[in-house]
């Protein structure tokens, strides 16, 4: 069930820190008309917390984050491609990996991701 509307940020008295390697990834975008299509998709995964914010929307997730050019230009009327997905994800942490032109992949585990980078 996506947790979607979650709030992933914690008052300081709730952290915890541990010496652990996390496999957590996500985008932060500035609102849009776009971004709000891509939230609108990505909410209704499994795993993925979206966050909304006055200025922008965040979406985490653990693993990977699997966004579908497809799916995203069926939420947005008209077409996404990963050039303009890029753009609208102004930053992002994890590895992002183009795999095709219809997926991008957000990877928290960097082994994960090296399968997809030419060395």
């Amino acid at each position: 069930m996506s947790e979607a509307h979650a709030n992933i940020f914690k008052s300081m008295k709730d952290i915890r820190f541990e010496d652990t390697i996390s496999h957590q990834c996500g985008v932060t975008m500035n609102d849009s008309v776009e971004a709000r299509a891509i939230a609108e998709v990505m909410e209704k995964k499994k795993g993925v917390t979206v966050t909304y914010m006055p200025a922008m929307i965040r979406i985490d997730g653990e693993g990977k984050l699997v966004f579908k050019m497809s799916e995203i230009s069926e939420a947005l009327g008209r077409e996404m491609t990963p050039y303009i997905f890029e753009i609208s994800t102004s930053t992002h942490y994890g590895r992002m990996v183009m795999v095709d032109d219809d997926t991008v992949v957000c990877f928290g585990d960097m082994n994960e991701a090296l399968a997809y980078i030419e060395h």
